[in-house]
């Protein structure tokens, strides 16, 4: 069997855990439960953003052979609400070219957008190709499409299983069964602090 691309080790964060999970290199596995279940608590810490016990790896490698920074952009968490710190779009886009925003329905001037003006399916959509753009391994992704419509949401569906190939790993939180069951090769839920297995 593989090598899983990233994978915990009795990992506990708050009131999630301890558990373990495994990403397949070259899939994406599907997360769900109810809110407030910690599912956006274990994708950050995950992603070295929340402190934690127990151990997470990428290619069996743990996250203390990484620098903070460079384990970030490898492992990288996509928040249902991107952070936007400057004024214009462009400012955030470093690296995302303008194949890429086509693709998410947005024409080179949305770089001189002001960030202010963007509904929050915009903001979502930009958020992820900002995350694309950095050129990460594994995608930890906080309910990528819950502002968008079904265009979009079916836009950034094909985006991503584009994306994904050996070598990258993604793990999709959504509340939307049906979207899982299209884009994951298997799903778990969490509940209680404790992950189980449930049909993709």
């Amino acid at each position: 069997m593989a090598a899983p691309k990233l994978e915990a080790l009795a990992l506990a964060v708050r009131h999630v855990g301890p558990l373990s999970l495994a990403l397949a290199d070259g899939a994406c596995a599907g997360l769900t439960g109810p809110s407030g279940a910690g599912k956006t608590l274990l994708l950050r810490a995950l992603a070295d953003l929340e402190p934690h016990t127990g151990e997470v790896r990428l290619d069996g490698r743990p996250a203390s052979a990484f620098r903070p920074h460079e384990w970030r952009r490898r492992v990288m968490w996509v928040p249902a609400e991107p952070g936007w710190w400057a004024e214009t779009v462009g400012e955030h886009l470093d690296g995302a070219d303008d194949a890429l925003l086509a693709r998410l329905g947005f024409g080179p001037e949305v770089r001189g957008w002001s960030v202010r003006r963007l509904s929050s399916g915009e903001r979502q959509r930009l958020g992820l190709a900002r995350a694309l753009a950095r050129g990460p391994e594994v995608l930890l992704l906080d309910e990528p499409t819950a502002s968008l419509d079904a265009h979009a949401r079916a836009a950034v569906e094909a985006l991503l299983a584009g994306w994904l190939r050996p070598g990258r790993a993604m793990l999709w939180v959504s509340h939307d069964l049906g979207q899982l069951a299209r884009v994951a090769t298997a799903v778990w839920r969490l509940e209680g602090g404790r992950l189980r297995e449930a049909a993709p």
